[in-house]
Formats: C-alpha cells, sequence, structure tokens
C-alpha cells in the first residue's frame, strides 16, 4: 500500500435543492462554491475553504429515488487500484455498490459499501502536478473527524483495517454504548467507529467539519433551517461537537475547538 492508500480525500453531498444547500453550508461552515463542468457529466459544485476545494455537492440522482435513500454526505477514500480494492471489499464480505468507472480529468471511482451495509466511495485519482499540503487539523471549512456507526464495531475495524490498512490508535470504554475505537492513517488519527445505537436506523458513516466556535454555529444551523440533534456535547481532548440534520435532511456533524 501506497503512502496515499486508505487516505480520506473528499466529501459530497448529494440533495434534492442543490442552491439551497449551497447557501446552508455556505452560512454554516463559512465556505464558498465554484461550479465544475466536466463534459457529459451533471453540472457539479464545489464547496471551497479560503480558495481549495473540501467537498462537493450535486443534485440527487434520480436513478436513487424512491430506493429510501435519503440526501446524505459521502465520503471518499483514495486507493492505489479502484478495481482490486472493490474486489477486495467484495471478496471480504462487503459490496459493491457501483462498479469502477472513470470520471475524466478526475480519476476511477465506485461505490462500495462494508459487511454490514454502511456505504463509502473509493478513488484512484489522477495524478496532480504540485499538489497543496494538508492543512493543520482543525482548519475551519475543512473535515475533521470521520466517524462509523458500524453494525458490529470490532467486526468494522477489522474489515477496514484489512482493505484500508487502518490501524488502531485506542479503544475508548463508553460504557453501555461499548468501544469507540480511534483509528489511524498511516499513524494519523482521523477517525471513529462504534457499534451503532439502536436510534441509528442503520450503518452509516458521518462526517465532521471544522467550524471555529459550536454555540455560533448552532445559531447559523438554525436560523439556516436545519435542525440539532444531539449536542452540543464536550468530547475527550476538549473539542465540543453537534450532530445536526440540514434543511433538506442530510445528516452532517460540527466540531469545533472551544464552546
Amino acid at each position: 500500500m501506497s503512502e496515499t492508500h486508505g487516505k480520506f480525500i473528499w466529501c459530497e453531498l448529494m440533495t434534492p435543492d442543490p442552491k439551497a444547500a449551497a447557501e446552508f453550508y455556505g452560512k454554516v461552515v463559512g465556505w464558498t462554491t465554484s461550479d465544475m463542468t466536466i463534459q457529459d457529466l451533471p453540472p457539479y459544485t464545489i464547496f471551497e475553504a479560503n480558495g481549495a476545494g473540501v467537498a462537493g455537492l450535486m443534485d440527487f440522482p434520480a436513478e436513487l429515488e424512491g430506493k429510501g435513500i435519503p440526501p446524505n454526505w459521502t465520503g471518499y477514500v483514495a486507493v492505489d487500484d479502484v478495481d482490486k480494492s472493490a474486489k477486495d471489499f467484495a471478496a471480504n464480505g462487503g459490496s459493491v455498490r457501483r462498479e469502477p468507472a472513470d470520471i475524466p480529468t478526475v480519476g476511477r471511482f465506485a461505490v462500495v459499501a462494508d459487511p454490514h451495509g454502511a456505504v463509502i466511495c473509493i478513488m484512484t485519482p489522477l495524478p496532480r502536478d504540485n499538489p497543496s499540503p494538508p492543512p493543520p487539523m482543525g482548519t475551519p471549512g475543512h473535515i475533521g473527524w470521520h466517524e462509523l456507526y458500524a453494525g458490529n464495531g470490532a467486526e468494522a475495524f477489522a474489515f477496514y483495517s484489512k482493505v484500508f490498512g487502518w490501524t488502531k490508535d485506542q479503544d475508548m470504554d463508553m460504557g453501555e454504548m461499548g468501544a469507540y475505537t480511534i483509528f489511524a492513517e498511516h499513524g494519523t488519527q482521523i477517525g471513529g467507529m462504534m457499534t451503532k445505537p439502536p436510534s441509528v436506523p442503520m450503518p452509516a458513516w458521518a462526517y465532521y467539519f471544522n467550524v471555529p466556535a459550536i454555540d455560533a454555529a448552532i445559531e447559523r444551523v438554525k436560523a439556516g433551517g436545519g435542525t440539532v440533534l444531539n449536542g452540543p456535547m464536550e468530547v475527550p481532548g476538549g473539542s465540543w461537537i453537534i450532530q445536526a440534520a440540514d434543511p433538506q435532511g442530510a445528516f452532517f456533524c460540527l466540531v469545533a475547538p472551544t464552546r
């Protein structure tokens, strides 16, 4: 595995109202937007933080309507060979939801799911000249944490460590809720996973966006028509988080260094 295999590289929102979503997240997270045009593909919007693309926005695909899939955020993980990684997902009990395909000028991707059904995207991006170095952890507007509500936390970690090379940083005891496993990519903490509580309807990934302060962000969420589902809550290390839904129903999270 290369130094980029297993690295989260993108996050993408599928929503029935891209214009409203762009306005909402612009106010809540502070993102600006730019349009990306690729021949023969639907319109695509880039969310930017200080001029750097951090996430994408697209209209909810017509072929997914009526299948019980809500508007959602999905992460992309870089892999050395997307075709091989898709086969690895299937061979280890996961599934391929969309077969590998090329995105012109971007890379080759596939939509996959772990053995309990949590969906994620994998991509082998095309090489870029002089790529920008990653920003410091906690930089506002960037993604600060990746969290899996798993069908079974221990089984999920074993699966992802095999296909992505992630390692265990530590287990945190949450009492009746079980263990919260903090995992690392090439030695750096990037997220956590746990067995989902009964209140979470299905295994799923969640993404935390960095904001400067959580209380002010809560007011922006409410003013924009979003709903705070949980929090504010202080987590080990002193950060503050909330979990929320945007006006179109997509689940998202915010994390801040201060209340």
